[in-house]
């Protein structure tokens, strides 16, 4: 196999040193969150957004007046792209159902469905107003049921952003604050004196937030890891670098660590995508963020055949995967590692990001080799339950359970399965004895 970079970005190592940078400042911030409480989130966000309200929670005449700012195009537009995202959750919902099934005669076995009882969501803005992340956290949370939805933006341009917050208010917010970075994150899964903490965190964010929630992860529940935006482009001479290139800096202008690849079989192409990607540079709005990305976290590589660019990508589980091929339904029956893909040149993942209706919060830094994105399902927790319905049911599980539980050399746990043998099936089980088996007991 001939695996060809012909461009790499910051090497592992350079990456894990951002990331015990961020690592540190994160840890210190959260105590500091868990000891002054309301005291400390003012202050850092007076240091970071340079803003200080007389409250972070938008009463619902603030909501008004905000929305009231928008045009109803605009209005329309996000009732839209909410839509979608509610109709595929309602679809994926409809899909998981409870179950109860008789295994043996007289023993039942189900499962429950129940939605988390508070959660916290985090929608990205302090750069650009992530007007779709509210979609895709309190939406899909209403969807699912959860009785208590709170929601955090960051100040967009120093005030709360209109689109943002009416887009959590009709996605069926309970409470919004304005407030954002690690200081949103601590203080929904803390707690402080005026926000009462949740029980589980979502939405995707900056390196902070990530690790944020990754310190929080088992104190409360969150959805994944959605750390920086990352996209790979899977492509071969069916496509061009224009294309290319466009979805390529489309995801890179996120922000500054942001990983963008390019795989493909063609050095044509390759070579046409770096020069395309130079040009455009020279044209986009957002270059300033997009260039960075692109010089530290772009990689070009370059492979000899399609198995080993499927092999490629599914060893970087990139979060976005765009397959522009004349094999893209071959990817989607053998990629096994990835956030979301996006098959074929009519789409792209701006489509996934603002609007088609699958959830943009996806799993980064290869955690798409253990777990897809945020949906419906996420707010759900599957609970199991049992009942025994006749003495002979109980006696028998009884039996085996005894004898189980000494196999193990637990006692205790063997006398909660013989008290039933004794009494539902009138055996003389000594204290501390297994059950007999039934052809010895008969």
């Amino acid at each position: 196999m001939a695996i060809e970079y012909l461009k790499r970005g910051k090497s592992d190592a350079d990456r894990a040193e951002d990331d015990a940078k961020t690592r540190a400042v994160v840890e210190a911030t959260l105590k500091d969150i868990e000891t002054r409480g309301d005291a400390a989130v003012r202050e850092l966000s007076e240091k970071f957004d340079n803003y200080s309200p007389a409250s972070f929670r938008l009463s619902q005449d603030e909501i008004d007046d905000l929305m009231a700012q928008l045009s109803d195009r605009e209005l329309a537009d996000i009732k839209f792209a909410q839509e979608q995202v509610m109709n595929f959750a309602r679809a994926q919902r409809a899909s998981m159902t409870d179950i109860e099934v008789e295994t043996l005669p007289g023993v039942i076995l189900g499962h429950k469905n129940i939605p988390v009882q508070s959660v916290g969501c985090y929608v990205p803005g302090g750069k650009f107003p992530m007007v779709a992340s509210a979609h895709m956290s309190v939406a899909t949370a209403s969807v699912a049921g959860v009785p208590r939805i709170i929601a955090c933006t960051p100040p967009f341009q120093g005030k709360p952003n209109p689109a943002v917050i009416a887009a959590m208010h009709l996605g069926g917010a309970h409470e919004i604050y304005v407030m954002g970075g690690i200081q949103a994150i601590g203080a929904m899964a803390l707690g402080t004196e005026t926000i009462d903490p949740v029980h589980m965190l979502v939405g995707p964010g900056n390196a902070f937030v990530a690790e944020a929630k990754r310190q929080l992860f088992g104190r409360v529940g969150i959805d994944l890891f959605a750390g920086p935006t990352e996209t790979m482009v899977i492509a071969d001479e069916t496509v061009d670098a224009e294309i290319c290139a466009t979805d390529l800096l489309g995801q890179a202008e996120h922000g500054y660590n942001s990983p963008a690849v390019l795989v493909t079989n063609s050095r044509k192409l390759a070579e046409e995508t770096l020069s395309e990607i130079d040009r455009l540079l020279g044209i986009l709005p957002t270059a300033d963020t997009a260039r960075v990305s692109w010089q530290d976290y772009g990689e070009v590589i370059l492979c000899d055949s399609y198995d080993e660019m499927l092999q490629v990508a599914d060893e970087i589980a990139s979060e976005h995967v765009q397959v522009m091929t004349d094999r893209d339904d071959w990817f989607l029956e053998n990629m096994t590692c990835y956030g979301a893909l996006f098959l074929g040149p009519r789409t792209n993942v701006s489509n996934g990001d603002k609007v088609i209706g699958t959830n943009h919060t996806l799993p980064t830094k290869k955690a798409g080799r253990y777990t897809g994105g945020l949906w419906v399902g996420k707010f759900l927790k599957t609970h199991s339950y049992q009942k025994i319905l006749t003495d002979e049911a109980a006696t028998l599980i009884g039996e085996y359970g005894s004898r189980l539980c000494l196999l193990e050399g637990f006692v205790g746990h063997a006398e909660q399965c013989n008290v039933r043998v004794r009494r539902y099936g009138g055996i003389n089980v000594p204290y501390g004895a297994p059950a007999p088996y039934r052809d010895a007991a008969e």
